[in-house]
């Protein structure tokens, strides 16, 4: 297989390090995707964490753009984070988890801004950060705040754990002014989780839906889309899936664009294929699903601009009697057992997504 090759519809930069998707959002006539990044080096930690940045129309044809955030204040020396972007009075504002070394030992992660009036040069907040140290119901993992704008009021959620109590938590500060942030407590938990790790929440017809990638004690995580009522701060569970099932990608994010529609773009193919490829970093975004709930089940299918992408079979994928395997260059098959009523297939040089019955299962994987 050779992963050096172009990807055609798969956004990845031209060179240096891409991994968790951050400020998903439509602005001023593009879809904006910014990204973990190490601009100088094809494998993590050589530096600290950038902002890279691309944008598109159609999500076929992709500009990449300068980097949008250096981790240049004291505040975020060791990295700009992952995070997300709300719009307000037709000013782009990012939000990322700021991280600081600390001497001694350990970080303080915290969450700052910055803001653009063209999409493309930010400047950072005078006063970062806005909320400066995880709460009590909190631990030191602490990041990727998530931004939802709900009857005026903005929310953020934020990713974090609880040694003390075995939990995975979400927890939710709010504002008025995206400056002043007021916690307003936990959001929703799991029980024996290290913590939890990129957010996204938005509303989603009648509901509103929340989703994160879980992080337990002992198994592989998982990405948790759920959907239910939120009030007074409060989101009671309905429904949830895991509808994103890799095992090739990591930090789904979720986003609600200028149709309407509530769209997933995750990280391909995850930190197992940190220099996978001597040189070259194989790294990728996925296409956009749209996330829908219908009648109780939840899905999630690529949007209809890349539809005519999916095809019914690939060479890569073979269907079983009782299901279908994906085979893959040197690691073991991803094997499906199941009823299959529809299966696409989206393939894309070394990248290749099958949906199951309409979205209702996704598996990404590089070959």
């Amino acid at each position: 297989m050779d992963y050096t090759q172009k990807l055609q519809y798969h956004f990845r930069p031209e060179k240096g390090w891409i991994n968790d998707p951050n400020g998903l959002v439509y602005y001023q006539g593009y879809y904006h995707v910014f990204y973990q990044h190490a601009p100088d080096y094809e494998i993590p930690w050589q530096q600290p964490m950038h902002w890279g940045h691309a944008r598109t129309k159609d999500f076929l044809h992709w500009e990449e753009l300068p980097v949008a955030l250096y981790p240049d204040q004291p505040y975020d020396k060791n990295g700009c984070w992952s995070g997300t972007a709300v719009v307000k009075d037709d000013v782009l504002y990012l939000f990322y988890a700021s991280i600081l070394d600390l001497e001694e030992g350990g970080n303080i992660q915290s969450v700052s801004m910055a803001y653009s009036t063209d999409g493309i040069n930010f400047t950072k907040y005078e006063n970062n950060p806005v909320i400066a140290r995880y709460p009590a119901d909190g631990c030191p993992d602490f990041r990727d705040p998530a931004l939802c704008c709900i009857d005026g009021v903005y929310y953020c959620v934020m990713a974090t754990g609880h040694a003390e109590s075995r939990t995975g938590r979400l927890v939710l500060y709010r504002s008025e002014n995206l400056t002043d942030w007021e916690y307003n407590g936990i959001m929703s938990e799991w029980a024996e989780c290290r913590f939890t790790e990129c957010p996204s929440f938005m509303s989603a017809g009648d509901l509103y839906m929340l989703t994160a990638s879980v992080c337990p004690l002992e198994k592989r995580h998982f990405f948790s889309v759920m959907y239910g009522d939120f009030k007074d701060g409060t989101f009671r569970l309905r429904y949830s899936a895991e509808v994103d099932k890799g095992p090739d990608q990591y930090a789904g994010q979720a986003f609600q664009d200028h149709l309407g529609r509530n769209l997933l773009i995750s990280w391909v193919p995850g930190w197992e294929y940190s220099g996978f490829c001597k040189g070259h970093d194989v790294g990728c975004m996925s296409v956009p699903r749209e996330l829908k709930f219908t009648d109780g089940v939840i899905t999630a299918y690529p949007i209809e601009e890349v539809q005519h992408l999916l095809k019914d079979e690939d060479e890569a994928v073979r269907r079983t009697e009782t299901g279908f395997v994906i085979e893959r260059e040197g690691r073991d098959p991803v094997v499906y057992e199941g009823e299959i009523n529809d299966l696409k297939i989206l393939r894309d040089g070394y990248i290749v997504e099958v949906y199951v019955n309409g979205g209702r299962e996704i598996y990404t994987a590089l070959l």
